[in-house]
């Protein structure tokens, strides 16, 4: 049976612009609530949900009307639903980052569900196009399995248009709101020339609807997208929301809900007494006598703007360091804003697993921190990646990883040790402190706690005087001190079963519950 083109082009254009809106909306909610698991479940289920409606609503709906010009409505004002999403939830999400920022956890969830529910009548509308378009497109039953075979797969070659325009050209080019936008205008017209075709007067009496679709796009997205204190750029980029934030010298990397700092510039000083402290010390692990001279090379999967390698610079001179990041647009933020010129370092626009696997060099460390707050991405967590961390390290190598944890919870720290040490001989816990952070450090060659304490000492004693070498006896200074015993048997994770963001989520949730938040809000 040969299928109107126009009602092609109309199920087509409403397959893109379901899944944009869905892909936009986890860019639109990540911005503030970040990407975790639990974000990513109720954005899925609930659009499933409203699609479920529209699918049931469409098919009744059409039975009842079977009349082009009801079906072509219905793309109108599903355009137009979700032209307003972005807009009218600005003022919400701009509420609830300040709760994130304030870590008020009740504003913040009835903002999240209130997104959520602005949803509700855009993706049910979306819903009913499939359904009401097989309707329109039955002549006899005989031809039905074809006729509705044939819509719901251009319906699915739209969606795949709408999977991936947005996420890889239109939001990191004209930004989320905007894209939101574009596929409602899309949509809007070819709902209006269907009208059009159907009814004339129907047509001109919602003209109004393009027209408050522009004046949505002039001046209803105008403005940051946060604001933030001490803001000084945001931007997005294919991956990520990002910010920069000043704080009197200091400017810090934040990334989409900007719970987690990534990276940390203070031209006045090394030291931030965070985690990327931490990881200079692990090369002293190694049994005596070591002195920086040693550290020929280094490796960091999780570049961000550039903090570590700027640290490894002044504490072991220009040495050659590899940095993986999977953003480049962070890469870029990290010259202009991090002081991110070092001319030692190599910076990489790829996913740090596959980077390193594929890298030539052996390193003398190798840093994992790449995080997506809270959760470390599983496939840098298996023992198939440590073992590939292995080969790329010298005989004398030391892997060191930034690891989260809670006071009253080490699952995910006591799982990570139990997988390191399937591949590496002798491993350390330093916890930082003020955080709910540990560093995990592994040697290749076999290791005790007392070859730290004998090179700290030994390097102390040559009275380092510039400011790279204070750094590092004060990072050695605080590493000896927050030594921790070594971590309970956990769970050995692989490429095949690794539950990392099932324990995250776990352990989130535990925090939750036990009033967690109320210790991280400012005093």
């Amino acid at each position: 049976m040969r299928l109107s083109r126009y009602l092609v082009l109309s199920v087509f254009t409403a397959g893109m612009t379901t899944l944009a809106v869905e892909l936009s909306a986890s860019r639109l909610l990540g911005n503030v609530f970040g990407t975790s698991n639990l974000v990513w479940a109720n954005i899925i289920g609930l659009i499933l949900v409203y699609l479920t409606a529209g699918y049931f609503i469409g098919g009744r709906w059409a039975d009842r009307s079977p009349d082009p010009l009801v079906f072509y409505r219905i793309l109108a004002w599903a355009a137009l639903a979700a032209g307003t999403v972005p807009v009218i939830s600005r003022p919400v999400l701009q509420a609830a980052a300040n709760a994130v920022e304030n870590v008020e956890a009740a504003v913040a969830l009835g903002s999240f569900a209130a997104v959520l529910i602005l949803f509700s009548v855009p993706v049910t509308l979306l819903g009913c196009v499939s359904p009401f378009a097989i309707r329109l497109a039955m002549r006899e039953i005989k031809t039905a399995g074809d006729v509705s075979g044939k819509l719901y797969a251009i319906s699915t070659l739209g969606s795949i248009f709408g999977t991936f325009v947005p996420v890889l050209w239109l939001i990191p080019t004209i930004g989320t709101a905007r894209t939101f936008l574009l596929f409602s205008a899309l949509l809007m017209a070819v709902g209006l020339i269907g009208m059009w075709r159907s009814n004339r007067g129907a047509a001109l009496r919602h003209a109004w609807m393009p027209l408050l679709l522009i004046l949505l796009g002039v001046f209803g997205v105008r403005g940051a997208i946060k604001n933030s204190q001490g803001q000084i750029l945001e931007e997005e980029s294919a991956y990520n929301y990002i910010q920069v934030i000043q704080r009197g010298n200091t400017r810090y990397l934040l990334l989409n809900e900007g719970q987690g700092v990534h990276s940390v510039y203070d031209p006045g000083q090394l030291a931030t007494f965070g985690t990327w402290d931490y990881f200079v010390s692990a090369p002293f692990f190694d049994p005596p006598p070591y002195s920086p001279a040693m550290v020929d090379s280094v490796a960091i999967v999780g570049l961000a703007a550039g903090t570590s390698a700027r640290q490894f610079t002044a504490a072991f001179g220009p040495i050659p360091i590899d940095g993986f990041e999977i953003d480049p647009a962070i890469l870029q933020v990290g010259r202009r804003y991090f002081n991110m010129n070092e001319p030692n370092l190599n910076p990489i626009a790829q996913d740090g697993r596959w980077g390193l696997e594929h890298s030539r060099r052996t390193y003398s460390v190798i840093v994992v921190d790449a995080y997506r707050p809270p959760y470390i991405p599983w496939q840098l967590t298996t023992q198939q990646f440590f073992e590939i961390v292995r080969q790329h390290l010298d005989p004398n190598g030391v892997l060191v990883m930034n690891i989260a944890r809670l006071p009253d919870d080490r699952r995910l720290l006591e799982g990570m040790a139990s997988t390191v040490r399937t591949v590496f001989p002798s491993e350390y816990v330093v916890d930082v402190p003020y955080s709910l952070n540990s560093i995990l450090y592994a040697t290749r060659q076999p290791t005790r706690v007392e070859d730290l304490v004998a090179n700290r000492d030994s390097f102390s004693s040559t009275n380092p005087r510039s400011e790279g070498g204070r750094f590092l006896l004060d990072v050695l200074d605080r590493t000896v001190v927050n030594l921790q015993p070594a971590p309970q048997p956990g769970p050995v994770f692989t490429d095949d079963w690794a539950p990392v963001e099932q324990l995250t989520n776990a352990m989130v949730i535990h925090f939750v519950l036990t009033g967690g938040l109320q210790q991280l809000a400012p005093q």
